[in-house]
């Protein structure tokens, strides 16, 4: 009917559309379009979901059991500080079941799924905290990693990523076809286990401060993914839970209400101060950053040095020392990086300046030395080279020197009639190139007959035993 009255108005020759009419045809469809994207009410299961987060809060037989062993694998990838090993146990862990039936039971006055979540979320904390405790009873594992020190003590941005897993989560449960991966992946980003396994090393090491942070994070996580579930099941409407008492119906509805006012004020008083504190170490930071830009040196920067609760930063100095103006001075600056009221403490030492150049001119002088160091290494690798062609051109030479000892010892013994022999070495040239020709020169005693033979054979004899191929006996008159 609609549709043919707009074809009739876009026929009429007299219809002229106006701005104004346009415009609210846009954005009614922009109000449209957007109401069609981020609807989840027509895709919602709220019996379903009801059934299978009512399923999912027992925390006893097989489900204790996957709890048990994925605490135990989280613990292992606390200690050795791997991602991976730590991501893995949160995939296999059961640790939503209670939480989302708490916020689910406040959300639609269901008394005795309240108590049951309450029970099972005990029983999840008390096997979660004696599980991880015994494995860090073991001396081996009780070294301090990272990802234990990255769980003990919560921050702003853990509500945030609490608020959006808690959102997600429901959200994805709530569909008719459920989405794992999701689910999954809000189980990683959520991140319970860590602050439970922390919390268990720090009660392994009696550290009371590693456990209360721990367990105010994991507290943190739990209350604001359970608020986030009674959002999403009041918006979504999900059915009430009927009793036939009326005065009882009433009462609990009125005691269902107060518990959820009581969780939404302490999350909001929880999130103030979370946030707050935040604020005050990211301007304390920051004065910190102004001061180092100052040529002011500071040492042992740490986290405990920048103390929320009794608003107080410590800056320890070592160096130059301020002078009280510039104490004065850095105080007077406080409002500016909205630190009114802190107390700002200066930890230094005595005037080092004397100490400081002594060791810039020793620094100085090392360097020097160096350079002298490194200009010798380089003489030193020169010389090695000339030494090394030295070595290979005397080794040349020897190669083709004659052992003329020797040969003369064993041409006595051989030539009984050799009287003298000498040698030398014979350089000729045609000018086109260069001959070195080894020369043998020979006396006979005048006893022996056949000098001529003798010497023929000891040219052969000599051309044999040097391995020569040219080679030159002469014969002296």
């Amino acid at each position: 009917m609609e549709e043919t009255k707009n074809n009739q108005t876009e026929n009429n020759p007299d219809y002229n559309p106006t701005p104004a009419s346009d415009a609210k045809f846009i954005f009614a469809s922009i109000k449209q379009f957007l109401f069609e994207l981020l609807d989840i009410r027509s895709d919602t299961d709220k019996k379903g979901t009801i059934e299978d987060i009512k399923e999912n809060i027992s925390m006893k037989g097989h489900t204790a059991w996957v709890l048990v062993f994925s605490i135990l694998i989280a613990s292992i990838g606390l200690n050795v500080s791997s991602t991976a090993v730590v991501i893995g146990a949160m995939l296999i862990s059961p640790l939503m079941g209670p939480i989302l039936g708490i916020g689910l039971s406040i959300g639609i006055n269901d008394i005795d799924t309240l108590k049951r979540s309450l029970i099972n979320l005990g029983v999840m904390i008390g096997l979660s905290l004696a599980t991880s405790f015994t494995f860090f009873l073991i001396p081996l594992f009780r070294n301090e990693t990272p990802e234990l020190l990255a769980r003990t003590a919560p921050d702003v941005r853990d509500v945030f990523i609490a608020i959006a897993g808690g959102l997600a989560l429901i959200i994805a449960i709530s569909r008719r076809s459920k989405q794992t991966n999701t689910i999954a992946g809000v189980a990683i980003a959520t991140a319970l286990m860590p602050p439970l396994c922390t919390a268990g090393y720090g009660l392994a090491t009696w550290n009371l401060a590693y456990f209360g942070g721990a367990m105010f994070l994991f507290t943190i996580n739990t209350i604001f993914i359970a608020l986030a579930t009674f959002v999403i099941v009041k918006f979504l409407r999900f059915p009430m839970v009927r009793y036939i008492n009326s005065a009882k119906r009433k009462r609990i509805a009125s005691m269902a209400s107060f518990v959820a006012l009581i969780v939404f004020a302490g999350s909001i008083y929880m999130f103030f101060n979370l946030f707050k504190q935040n604020q005050f170490q990211q301007a304390a930071q920051l004065l910190i950053n102004d001061i180092k830009s100052n040529g002011i040196s500071i040492i042992d920067e740490k986290a405990e040095n920048i103390d929320y609760k009794n608003n107080t930063i410590t800056i320890f100095i070592y160096g130059h020392k301020l002078t009280y103006n510039e104490i004065e001075n850095w105080n007077s600056r406080l409002p500016e990086y909205g630190l009114k009221g802190t107390k700002l403490e200066f930890q230094q030492g005595v005037d080092d300046s004397d100490l400081r150049n002594e060791v810039r001119n020793l620094t100085d002088l090392y360097a020097q030395n160096q350079k002298l160091i490194n200009t010798r290494d380089e003489d030193l690798k020169e010389k090695e080279i000339k030494i090394k062609l030295l070595e290979s051109e005397i080794s040349k030479f020897y190669e083709n020197e004659v052992p003329f000892l020797q040969i003369s010892k064993e041409a006595r013994i051989n030539y009984t009639g050799l009287a003298e022999i000498s040698y030398s070495k014979l350089i000729k040239t045609n000018f086109q190139h260069v001959d070195t020709i080894t020369v043998f020169n020979t006396t006979w005693y005048d006893s022996i007959p056949d000098t001529k033979l003798q010497q023929l054979q000891l040219e052969k004899w000599l051309k044999t035993r040097l391995n020569l191929d040219t080679l030159v006996v002469t014969k002296n008159p």
